[in-house]
């Protein structure tokens, strides 16, 4: 018996499928961005300290994450605090460009400070008062935990300041690889301890 090649139109659509829908979904991604309807948008960028996952709402940049942490995780986190409607980025955002420029300009030794619109709604409280705060302490600078604390009138809260800085969603904008334990060593650091070793050593560079 011969057999024929199917002409039935629903067959060949169902063959056609898996490439078809991934252009649909990016299609439909990129038209979501355009008309507001995500919550935050996200991408991840190469960098000398290792990969970076950048998340930012409309109004501006809301996370950084490090290479060595969960990215399912991260981005559970900022869906159950800001939003469920997380996509990657599929067209230009403004905010994710400038941020990823901004940060290559950092970490190349091209910039020492940022200018970027920030969604601070994950930073509350007395920890989002220290991690603001960070910014305040300059390029080529160091602080101590205890010092930070004093400075925002808090001087019993220096464990509190160091779980600001171990939580802090923005790093490298809000620089608390620059604080230090009040012995000089180093503390702890969302990145990795290499990476802050290596920003430091950068910044005492230049």
């Amino acid at each position: 018996m011969t057999e024929h090649a199917t002409t039935d139109p629903a067959i060949a659509t169902l063959r056609a499928a898996p490439a078809d829908t991934g252009r649909l979904r990016d299609r439909l991604a990129r038209d979501a961005e355009r008309e507001g309807l995500v919550d935050v948008v996200y991408r991840t960028v190469d960098s000398p300290i290792g990969g970076l996952l950048l998340a930012a709402t409309p109004v501006g940049l809301v996370y950084v994450a490090f290479e060595v942490e969960d990215a399912d995780a991260v981005l559970a986190t900022v869906a159950t605090r800001i939003g469920p409607r997380v996509l990657r980025a599929q067209a230009e955002s403004p905010v994710l460009d400038a941020a990823a420029e901004q940060i290559g300009q950092y970490l190349s030794g091209d910039r020492r400070d940022f200018d970027l619109p920030l969604d601070t709604r994950l930073a509350t409280g007395f920890r989002g008062e220290v991690q603001q705060h960070l910014a305040r302490v300059g390029y080529g600078r160091t602080a101590t935990y205890r010092e930070i604390a004093a400075a925002l009138d808090r001087p019993g809260a220096v464990r509190a300041v160091g779980t600001a800085c171990a939580t802090n969603p923005l790093p490298l904008v809000w620089p608390c690889h620059r604080i230090l334990r009040s012995d000089g060593g180093l503390g702890g650091y969302r990145g990795g301890i290499a990476a802050k070793q290596r920003l430091l050593a950068m910044e005492s560079a230049a």
